[in-house]
């Protein structure tokens, strides 16, 4: 059902038979639809730091992270708790850390009451690993991939995808943080991880008197047009946290993992800081830059000067949706939080200078001559005027090329656009920010975003990747397709058919 159909059914349902009543509920729809913390929050609770997962080392040299998915409860607010889902705790999970050139097996136990899957956002891998709708893990089962970490170093995260149910999963805190080390990068930034080296998960929800989570929205109810929009944010699962500083500067590696919400990120006082990297790994130099948005699946580095003794808020602007002035708002581009309070010791150590340039993978190459470009149309929960069919192929592309991606958002609501087991480039005009190599980007209402896509090193013609707006309600409701990466040449042997992965129609 289309955003402007949903408006529609809600007035049916009130009775506008004339002009009054309608503006009454334009009134009431404008008025409760605006959320926001300003005013609300007493920062005055440590910021939660995830532990760094103690992996091990198997028989076959491979390092293995025991990850068990299960049930608890958090008092995300003072005084209340509140049900929720973590990986090897009660809300999200450890940071896994790999490097370059491991071999990596992490171990899955599902320990939760309904099947689901655990996605590696961001790595590039074989598809069998992927973590996908099609590797669902039964309650009380299993499920160990393993792959060779080849990719530069980046913050990547980790986020169940079962199909249909993803953004409730996500919701209820099975989250985590994936940091990618290479030795190319090291010494160049801070990386003190918790002190100066700083994990911002943000995540947004509504918790009530009970404690209970408020989940409208996650189902499309009403006015809401983008999914779930939360009335408070919490930063690792804190709410109003205080980030002590110790240093000069500050690396804040922050990842939206929000159902729907798009943050811009600034300072309150208006000042300046550094961005060194992106979804898929550092930029060419750092950009400096007073502001920076980020739509959900994104991540984002952030290198933060503080002076000794001050006290400094990171906040969320109204972000710019570029949907017109009802639709803007209903998706929250109204909405302003303070998100975490950076409070400077008296005395700051040292800390490396801004580094001038960044060991930053190259730019993705233009596409070979007679590559012709691939077309994508956002609609109304459809990609190309199809919604996902876990048991269909939409496309094969041969393993070591590059593509074109044509992403034509033709709805007045906000879409964004994910690639699974790819790195691209955004072409044509845009910020120095947004000029490193991603895997997620934000697709306004009415705009095209031009793609330079690469993809992994792994072929395999029967088992597919994924691409989707990672909006998880839209993604749930269907903007979902697949791909498969194969031997060049043979793209004209793919079926256009997928068994269906155990546990789906």
């Amino acid at each position: 059902m289309t955003s402007r159909r949903r408006l529609l059914r809600l007035a049916g349902l009130v009775g506008l038979a004339t002009v009054a009543p309608a503006a009454a509920l334009a009134g009431h729809i404008w008025v409760g639809s605006g959320r926001g913390n300003v005013g609300r929050v007493r920062f005055d609770r440590p910021l939660a730091i995830p532990p760094v997962a103690e992996g091990r080392r198997d028989d076959a040299g491979r390092l293995v992270h025991e990850l068990t998915l299960r049930t608890g409860t958090t008092e995300l607010l003072p005084g209340r708790t509140t049900d929720t889902w973590g990986v090897n705790g009660a809300y999200l999970g450890p940071t896994l850390r790999m490097r370059r050139g491991d071999r990596v097996a992490p171990l899955v136990r599902n320990a939760l009451p309904q099947a689901t899957t655990l996605h590696w956002h961001g790595m590039e891998l074989p598809a069998a690993a992927d973590g996908g709708p099609h590797h669902l893990v039964p309650p009380g089962g299993r499920w160990q991939p393993s792959w060779r970490v080849d990719q530069p170093a980046a913050t990547l995260w980790y986020h169940p995808h079962p199909h249909g149910s993803t953004r409730h999963h996500v919701h209820r805190g099975l989250a985590g943080l994936l940091l990618v080390d290479d030795d190319r990068a090291t010494g160049l930034l801070p990386e003190r991880y918790g002190v100066d080296d700083v994990p911002v998960i943000l995540q947004d929800r509504t918790v009530r008197e009970d404690g209970g989570t408020d989940t409208a929205g996650i189902d499309f109810a009403g006015t809401d047009i983008v999914g779930l929009l939360g009335e408070d944010v919490f930063v690792n699962g804190t709410w109003g946290p205080v980030l002590r500083v110790t240093s000069e500067r500050v690396r804040l590696r922050v990842l939206n993992a929000s159902n729907a919400r798009v943050y811009d990120l600034a300072l309150a006082d208006g000042r300046s800081f550094h961005v060194v990297a992106s979804d898929a790994g550092l930029l060419p130099a750092p950009v400096e830059t007073d502001h920076v948005p980020l739509s959900p699946g994104e991540r984002v580095e952030l290198l933060v000067t503080v002076r000794p003794g001050e006290r400094l808020l990171l906040l969320s602007r109204p972000p710019d949706l570029g949907a017109n002035v009802l639709y803007d708002r209903l998706a929250g581009g109204d909405d302003e939080f303070h998100l975490l309070l950076l409070a400077a010791d008296d005395r700051l150590t040292p800390s490396p200078p801004v580094p001038a340039a960044l060991p930053a993978a190259p730019p993705v190459p233009t596409p070979p001559p007679g590559r012709p470009d691939r077309h994508f149309e956002l609609g109304d929960f459809t990609i190309n005027g199809r919604t996902a069919d876990l048991g269909r192929i939409d496309f094969a592309v041969p393993l070591g090329t590059t593509e074109r991606w044509r992403i034509r958002n033709t709805q007045g609501v906000p879409h964004n656009f994910h690639v699974h087991n790819a790195a691209f480039t955004v072409g044509g005009t845009v910020p120095p920010e947004l000029r490193g190599r991603k895997d997620t980007v934000f697709v306004p209402p009415g705009a095209e975003v031009t793609l330079l896509v690469a993809f992994g090193q792994h072929a395999d013609p029967a088992r597919p990747y994924m691409f989707h707006c990672h909006l998880l309600a839209h993604e749930d409701a269907g903007m979902m397709g697949q791909y498969v990466v194969v031997p060049p040449g043979t793209e004209d042997q793919v079926s256009p058919t997928h068994p269906r992965p155990h546990g789906h129609p």
